[in-house]
């Protein structure tokens, strides 16, 4: 499992917006956020080049931090 740390995220609804949008990007499944910490767990089913992710992360509105 790799894991990311999002900053920007205040509720439950920012949680499935994240989630949805690391589960779009293609080669990542099993995503999970963490509202309280702001990390977000996947696995890699290819590999997937970091700015992808946090483009995804970008798009929907929140930040990679790190």
């Amino acid at each position: 499992m790799k894991s990311i740390k999002i900053k920007g995220m205040s509720c439950q609804h920012c949680v499935m917006a994240a989630t949805k949008a690391l589960g779009a990007v293609d080669g990542i499944k099993n995503v999970q956020v963490d509202l309280k910490t702001g990390v977000a767990t996947y696995e890699e089913v290819n590999p997937v080049d970091a700015k992808v992710i946090a483009a995804a992360i970008k798009k929907a509105g929140y930040d990679v931090v790190g």
